[in-house]
């Protein structure tokens, strides 16, 4: 399949730029969220981990960084905050010493058990007028774009000299 040609140097908008309107759209839903989330004392950098680690998307330091894209040196001083505030602890393997399970406290459990909540709320705030057919169209086209972000990832991972592979 051939890549198409949507966009061209000249004539470029940004208003008209798939990844500007969904970079815009992102940061204000996390403003959203994060302002309805600051009640229970929580952070962006703190409820997208405590989120993952209730989903059962993450066990590990390791996986919660891939999982999240972030450097594992920024998340550990961020879990390090959520361990002090009760919400999270790590747990050494027996089998492992070297790993780390994470685990939620109670506290955790009850507090990440909120983040759905209240995402809910907001995303559908941003849905308004939508019908079902166009949110699971939405849905797909996006699914569709990260599979192609995925595919060229891999493809520039097994270019000679790539910094991932």
């Amino acid at each position: 399949m051939s890549t198409p040609t949507f966009y061209k140097p000249d004539g470029y908008r940004s208003d008209e730029s798939v990844g500007f309107l969904m970079r815009r759209i992102m940061l204000s839903l996390v403003t959203d969220i994060d302002r309805r989330l600051e009640t229970l004392g929580l952070t962006h950098a703190q409820w997208t981990p405590l989120f993952m680690i209730a989903q059962g998307k993450a066990g590990t330091l390791a996986e919660l960084s891939r999982e999240l894209q972030i450097d594992p040196g920024a998340l550990t001083r961020t879990l390090d905050r959520l361990e002090a505030k009760g919400l999270c602890r790590r747990v050494r393997s027996t089998s492992d010493r070297r790993v780390a399970r994470l685990e939620l406290t109670d506290d955790g459990r009850s507090v990440a058990d909120e983040v759905p909540k209240v995402m809910s709320e907001v995303l559908n705030a941003y849905l308004t007028g939508f019908s079902h057919d166009e949110w699971q169209t939405l849905l797909s086209l996006l699914r569709r774009m990260l599979c192609n972000a995925d595919a060229i990832k891999a493809k520039d991972a097994q270019q000679p000299g790539s910094q991932t592979g």
